[in-house]
């Protein structure tokens, strides 16, 4: 790989989105400041991925930024939520290791071995139904969860609290199932690292 990977245009969407994500973490106070470059951060994280294919600029160092800078967006705002919001984020930053480690950049189009809903949620790179769900619980739940703590709902979008609550009762439901993927990589890892030496040379 040469040193002009790192300045790939969906690599430098990346690296903006580090910058958003270390501001928005200064402005965490100030909802009407950290909400619009959050998002942004989020809403960049889909451009990178369509410049990468767009511009045939797909590479692994790409791959693993793009989830780094995921991570840490969550992570931030996870830990600053709740006390126990780092759970959160261990896990998903135990899941990157298992994934990008055993399967490498292309850890989405690996799952075809997988539990018939593993790959439920997976096919189409999230594009399903159940995928959708847990891509919002990913990365929408922690945002909405920051705009009730801080009344954004209410107040700016004059959201019922009963529509609030749904709101994170829904999110929540695809979070708890992306844990549940998230689990499942896990553990297959660990069946992976517990592999003989020997029987993965017969294999």
């Amino acid at each position: 790989m040469g040193f002009h990977v790192f300045l790939y245009v969906p690599n430098v969407i990346g690296y903006i989105r580090i910058l958003l994500v270390l501001i928005s973490w200064i402005l965490y106070n100030y909802p009407e400041n950290f909400l619009p470059l959050y998002v942004l951060s989020i809403i960049l994280d889909g451009v990178d991925g369509w410049a990468a294919r767009r511009l045939q600029q797909t590479s692994r160092f790409g791959a693993w930024l793009d989830v780094v800078i995921d991570n840490v967006g969550r992570g931030m705002l996870w830990n600053m939520l709740y006390d126990w919001g780092w759970l959160v984020s261990s896990v998903e930053w135990c899941v990157f290791v298992c994934n990008h480690n055993a399967r490498g950049a292309q850890w989405k189009n690996t799952f075809i071995e997988s539990p018939v809903w593993v790959q439920a949620v997976m096919a189409k790179g999230f594009k399903t139904p159940l995928g959708i769900l847990t891509i919002a619980g990913l990365h929408v739940l922690p945002v909405w969860l920051y705009g009730y703590q801080h009344e954004v709902l209410s107040l700016a979008f004059d959201a019922p609290n009963w529509l609030q609550i749904l709101g994170i009762l829904v999110l929540a439901a695809g979070r708890l199932l992306g844990f549940a993927v998230e689990t499942w990589c896990i553990v297959s890892h660990l069946k992976f690292l517990s592999l003989d030496e020997e029987e993965e040379k017969e294999n």
